[in-house]
């Protein structure tokens, strides 16, 4: 099964599910940016419960290409970005085990959202022990019949895959929350999360 996906800010677990069990895999980096999306924001479970984490972005006049669009440095974003992850995660199993390779992210200034995705699925792959050959597109169709099509997934609103639970740091506050960010099944599982993540339902897409 080859796969089309959008790059995404610390993707959900639906998205990794797609590309781990995937044979070949796509991305899509033509497309126009779209407000509300999981390009430049992720899901984490917060003490409080659900917490979405939203990157700023420098609006531009005209629609622009996501590959065009610059992140938003005026706001410290990163610096809330990394405290709510360690609130969220600094007593779970794994969280120190990552941390270093995570808290990169958060201190230098990558200018392209884009670009940023891409580096971080990078750091998240060395972390989950999980090889990923993927192309990226060169221009953009609305159909593609060579793939299948799992781009809806950057919109949490059309992603309806549901996950075997796992256990969570605050799921006794709160219960169990479906298909956050991979960082969540990262820090809870570990290098375990592969295993997980090839046992699940590919998502299904509305």
């Amino acid at each position: 099964m080859n796969i089309l996906l959008y790059p995404t800010y610390f993707p959900s677990i639906s998205h990794y599910v797609a590309m781990v069990q995937a044979e070949g895999v796509k991305f899509e980096v033509e497309d126009t940016f779209q407000k509300q999306s999981n390009r430049n924001r992720m899901y984490i479970y917060s003490p409080n419960g659900l917490q979405m984490l939203n990157i700023p972005i420098k609006h531009a006049l005209e629609r622009q290409k996501f590959k065009d669009v610059k992140i938003e440095y005026a706001f410290d974003w990163q610096k809330n970005h990394f405290k709510s992850l360690e609130a969220a995660y600094r007593t779970s199993p794994f969280f120190e085990y990552f941390e270093d390779d995570i808290r990169p992210i958060f201190e230098r200034k990558t200018i392209f959202m884009q670009d940023l995705n891409f580096q971080i699925m990078e750091i998240l792959n060395n972390c989950l022990g999980f090889q990923l050959a993927f192309d990226k597109t060169t221009e953009y169709h609305h159909e593609n019949k060579d793939f299948v099509d799992f781009r809806n997934l950057v919109n949490g609103k059309k992603d309806t895959t549901q996950i075997e639970p796992y256990i969570q740091v605050f799921d006794d506050k709160h219960g169990f929350i479906n298909n956050l960010s991979i960082l969540d099944l990262l820090f809870n599982e570990g290098r375990y999360a592969v295993d997980y993540l090839k046992n699940q339902s590919l998502p299904t897409m509305l």
